[in-house]
């Protein structure tokens, strides 16, 4: 999937309109984390060396109903931006029309425009034909580097990318790269690791994986349900029952590649201060109680897995991670991964505040910036805002 790039083209004069990812937390009109911000200043930066009659950003923020609503308004990152760039940062409270081409006609010759959200406008979310050719209106050249939103086929991610040259920024090609290297030539052993919720969100990855790696190992609320497929007790644990048949499809096919956890924690209550305890599955669960994390036991065991791997993929938590007392398994995770010399690549928000949480980031090569992107493109799904751009 070889996709052109902000270096494959000419900047210089041209009128750069730029899908980025500013879905920031927002408290009280400020950006409370500005990790998504920051990540798309490489390219920006670049494209403003190229000396650009201007560049104009859009993304989305929040989940608004197709309508202009303040609290998810994207004025608060005005300043944000502007002092990790360095420079001016103009502000449209209008994504397109003339109000909009206003603003970026008039800004400073290779300054930066920001667009008030995508998200405001119906359009948007149906990939309406109309709303990307007025956004199309706005640049002479288009780049994606909204990796978080490839996965969407919207106006500003995939419909505009038909009306002018379309082109990948840094962040969207490095993400590709690490993520399509592990699914399409992986260095073996190739190890898999996935938590979270549910089974049922991450069917197609664990099908798709399973063909691909060399072990996949699963905690999280999804292992309870392969307990359960498995006939044993699980209390009062998150379970999905509709899936159990496609838990034991999985189990039986996986050919002992899918690996559960050996021992888990299990608790009276979905309590931080429960009482706690750890058990094999095979012995079940109490009435009453509930799995909440993984044992250090477990840990040990996954450890085998992962101490000769040369590559691995982690997404989702090992228990419930908003809990101190049931968060350790996900920590011991990282810290193996951390200390790891393998390629790891780690996906999902929760895996990714897991690494942030215990200071880890810069020990792990990749952390995607996309959860439900890299999910899909681990599962094998084409991502419309990747198909969109100019092949190299």
């Amino acid at each position: 999937m070889a996709k052109k790039t902000v270096r494959d083209i000419d900047l210089t004069g041209k009128r750069v309109l730029v899908r980025v990812d500013f879905n920031v937390p927002i408290k009280e009109g400020k950006v409370t984390d500005d990790t998504r911000v920051r990540a798309a200043i490489p390219t920006l930066k670049y494209i403003l060396e190229q000396k650009p009659r201007y560049v104009a950003l859009m993304s989305h923020l929040g989940r608004p109903k197709g309508e202009p609503d303040p609290q998810y308004s994207l004025k608060p990152v005005v300043p944000v931006l502007a002092e990790l760039l360095g420079t001016d940062v103009s502000f449209s409270d209008e994504l397109v029309g003339d109000k909009a081409r206003q603003v970026c006609d008039s800004a400073p010759e290779g300054s930066v425009v920001l667009l008030e959200n995508t998200r405001f406008y119906k359009g948007e979310t149906k990939n309406d034909e109309a709303l990307a050719k007025q956004l199309a209106e706005l640049g002479d050249v288009y780049v994606n580097d909204a990796f978080g939103s490839a996965h969407r086929a919207h106006s500003s991610t995939e419909g505009v990318a038909h009306f002018l040259p379309a082109v990948s920024g840094f962040l969207m090609q490095k993400e590709l790269d690490y993520l399509l290297k592990a699914i399409e030539a992986p260095e073996r052993p190739f190890v898999a690791i996935l938590g979270g919720a549910k089974v049922s969100d991450k069917i197609g990855v664990i099908e798709s994986l399973l063909g691909k790696c060399d072990a996949l190992l699963i905690g999280g609320g999804m292992a309870n349900t392969f307990f359960k497929a498995q006939g044993y007790e699980v209390g009062d644990s998150l379970a999905e029952d509709d899936v159990l048949d496609t838990a034991r499809d999985l189990l039986a096919k996986s050919a002992g590649k899918l690996i559960l956890p050996s021992e888990v924690v299990i608790a009276d209550a979905f309590d931080n201060e429960a009482n706690a305890r750890v058990i094999k599955p095979s012995d079940g669960v109490p009435a009453g109680w509930r799995i909440l994390d993984i044992s250090s036991g477990a840990v040990d065991d996954f450890r085998q897995y992962l101490k000769d791997a040369r590559t691995i993929v982690w997404n989702g938590p090992m228990g419930v991670f908003e809990m101190p007392n049931f968060a350790k398994g996900t920590f011991q995770v990282a810290e193996i991964l951390a200390e790891s010399d393998a390629t790891t690549i780690i996906g999902g928000g929760d895996s990714v505040a897991a690494v942030n949480k215990a200071g880890l980031e810069d020990h792990m090569s990749h952390i995607s910036t996309g959860g439900g992107a890299s999910l899909e493109l681990l599962e094998g799904k084409a991502l419309p805002g990747v198909v969109a751009l100019n092949d190299r």
